[in-house]
């Protein structure tokens, strides 16, 4: 799966979640919607800066 999908629907479910909460529930989960948004936020910055090392080493490797 291409890098700026994933991170397209982790954002997409960050804004689902935060929509939801504020429509549906009047905003009576805010801490644990706060909480699954941090985490998301934490495992999509661990997915990019692994891909974009694994892009830089093999860039890297194809110029020598």
């Amino acid at each position: 799966m291409k890098t700026y999908l994933v991170l397209f629907i982790i954002v997409a479910i960050m804004h689902t979640m935060t929509l939801i909460n504020i429509a549906i529930f009047n905003g009576e989960w805010n801490g644990i919607v706060m909480f699954l948004s941090t985490a998301l936020f934490i495992i999509a910055v661990f997915y990019f800066s692994t891909e974009y090392r694994a892009n830089k080493y093999r860039g890297s490797r194809s110029n020598t």
